[in-house]
């Protein structure tokens, strides 16, 4: 098992990578990138650990092969718009990023050329997406590929709700049944047709791949959830971020051992410290699963290895507030 872990950390105006040699005993903070609207989804490359993508809101998408060092923009990827992105498993040069309006971008190159897959807008309930604000349109907040199936994609539209591919992306199918305003989907390896979705009304659970879908809200306070994710190696052990509303008031955290059918409030991060920081983004350590590393809207950074019991701050500063994007890599 290897020693090395870097976090990159996408925020509000730059991206960056904090990274350790020595399982997290340590950590050092790279240089951060100055970026517009950075801080939408990161991913890191499940073939080398070196490489890492970013979808950048209204910047593109920005690659990074010297383990967030650096950073360069794409750019050829055809839409000035990219809200997520998705590294395929298995192919290395393989990546989706979902943009707006509502549609989603493959690169077979690593990001030299884009082909828009069709079928995503072919779906007969596309006429039906939108979103709040007049001058915006829907767009793909999440993209997903199944753990066990990397031919299974699920995308996660704000607003639209959620969608799924059993061809790699060639046809598309809409999966009705929960919220439409999606903001985050998450699916464990031990489970894999079991989906995690965090909508703007509540967190929803899908046990048979997106078919039938189960309200899992029971003991929440709050009903706008903004993340969720659960262990890759326990399908039941989820970790969820909650607020009021869109503006993030008052924030909570909550872990569950029971697939979402109870809740248990978390305190020592975020909210913990500070009544009006939200964790808005964490990620589970690749190869220890009981590690997940959290970030807040101002700017800290949090370890558990105690699959999200207790928590650490990290002695990392960052140089701005608001991390809205988190993704770990080991090796």
């Amino acid at each position: 098992m290897s020693q090395n872990r870097t976090i990159y950390v996408g925020m509000h105006d730059g991206v960056c990578a904090v990274s350790s040699a020595d399982g997290g005993q340590t950590w050092q903070q790279g240089p951060v990138t100055d970026l517009p609207h950075a801080a939408a989804r990161l991913v890191a490359g499940p073939a080398n650990p070196q490489t890492a993508y970013l979808a950048a809101y209204e910047a593109g998408v920005y690659r990074s092969d010297d383990g967030g060092a650096s950073w360069r923009k794409l750019d050829t990827y055809p839409s000035p718009y990219a809200h997520s992105v998705l590294a395929h498993p298995s192919e290395p040069d393989t990546i989706y990023v979902g943009s707006e309006p509502a549609t989603v971008y493959r690169s077979t190159d690593g990001g030299a050329s884009w082909q828009e897959l069709d079928g995503f807008r072919a779906v007969p309930e596309a006429g039906d997406w939108g979103f709040h604000a007049p001058t915006r349109d829907s767009h793909v907040r999440d993209l997903r590929v199944a753990p066990n199936d990397a031919g299974r994609l699920y995308g996660g539209i704000e607003v639209g709700g959620m969608v799924r591919s059993d061809d790699a992306g060639k046809s598309w199918k809409q999966l009705p049944g929960l919220n439409d305003d999606i903001h985050c989907v998450h699916l464990s390896g031990d489970r894999p047709d079991s989906i995690y979705v965090a909508t703007a009304r509540a967190p929803y659970r899908s046990d048979d791949g997106g078919d039938n879908w189960q309200l899992i809200n029971a003991g929440l306070e709050r009903r706008y959830t903004l993340h969720i994710a659960a262990s890759p190696d326990d399908a039941d052990l989820v970790l969820v971020t909650v607020s009021e509303n869109a503006r993030r008031l008052n924030p909570q955290f909550y872990r569950s051992t029971d697939a979402g059918q109870s809740w248990t409030l978390v305190d020592g991060l975020g909210a913990g410290e500070n009544p009006e920081d939200m964790v808005v983004a964490f990620d589970w350590d690749p190869e220890e699963p009981n590690k997940v590393y959290a970030g807040t809207d101002g700017g800290g950074l949090y370890s558990s290895g105690d699959s999200g019991k207790t928590w650490q701050k990290l002695p990392v500063q960052l140089p701005t507030v608001a991390v809205g994007a988190l993704a770990v890599s080991a090796g």
